[in-house]
């Protein structure tokens, strides 16, 4: 698809432009139509579709987690002195915060990414074939981890990648216990049900910094306080081997981890095949590919 031909896309879901704050009621399915079997039983599919999120308590075991916790410790220790674009670090030091493309780059996360129990309950909410839109291991060592502030990640897919519709979905999987204390995943059910605009314009190269510090794409606190007082905040924490899905338009955030101990976990974003990234809706040129998949 050429350059013009994915500009005539349609921008269902304007936001930074300048124009201030709007509330967009959601055009598309959160559970989309599929007559394939999965996983997931009807009771979990009403949830996910009601609260935009799934909690899966200890779904995979200590086995696993210990090999995937390992492999945890080796990217730690190899990306503390490197310097490679895919490893982000704190705003104020050069702890590291975000390591991407753990799919691609890693065969034991590259396995994880292709467990038939975790693609086919993406394929039963989605409906269709996906494949990987990113992925990354976020670290919160004791005491210096810090804080993602509230967002929607299709906001930021949708304009600064060029994702159409809300036809994706996030997993996160605990590598180690996550308690309401040590900086846990914190989502507002309900939310994906509304698409928050947010103010500003999107700068040129804005994923140079955002990722160590959003600052664009945030919502404003006026929506935030309303999307609370409608919906509350669930902290869906538990056993490392836990695992959040969450639809990729649900707000959610987390704390800083000022306990001594720490939460990582591994983030797999699955995007449907039906729903590829076209031009960003900004306008700008595309991010990197360790952060927005196009092949």
């Amino acid at each position: 698809m050429s350059a013009t031909e994915m500009r005539t896309i349609p921008d269902e879901y304007p936001s930074r432009t300048g124009a201030g704050v709007k509330w967009i009621p959601r055009k598309d399915p959160v559970v989309y139509p599929n007559d394939d079997q999965g996983p997931l039983t009807g009771e979990q599919l009403d949830f996910y579709r009601e609260n935009g999120y799934l909690f899966l308590e200890s779904l995979f075991p200590e086995e696993d987690i210990s090999r995937f916790r390992s492999e945890l410790r080796s990217i730690w220790e190899h990306s503390r002195n490197a310097r490679a674009p895919e490893i982000i670090r704190e705003p104020e030091s050069e702890e590291i915060r975000s390591v991407f493309a753990v799919h691609r780059d890693n065969d034991v996360f590259r396995g994880l990414s292709r467990h038939p129990l975790l693609v086919q309950a993406v394929r039963q909410i989605l409906g269709s074939d996906v494949y990987i839109h990113q992925s990354r291991i976020n670290f919160k060592p004791g005491f210096t981890g810090k804080e993602f502030y509230w967002h929607s990640d299709f906001e930021t897919w949708h304009v600064e990648d060029g994702m159409p519709r809300m036809r994706a979905l996030s997993c996160s999987l605990a590598l180690e216990d996550n308690y309401p204390f040590n900086g846990p995943l914190m989502v507002i059910p309900g939310s994906h049900r509304h698409y928050v605009s947010c103010p500003g314009t999107t700068p040129e190269g804005n994923y140079k910094s955002s990722l160590r510090r959003q600052i664009y794409g945030v919502p404003d606190h006026e929506s935030l306080t309303r999307l609370v007082q409608e919906g509350g905040i669930d902290m869906p924490a538990g056993k490392a081997g836990s695992l959040i899905l969450f639809d990729c338009n649900i707000m959610h955030g987390s704390n800083s981890n000022i306990t001594p101990l720490p939460r990582s976990n591994v983030f797999l974003v699955y995007n449907s095949t039906e729903n590829r990234l076209a031009a960003p809706f900004s306008g700008q040129a595309p991010r990197p590919e360790y952060i927005a998949a196009r092949s």
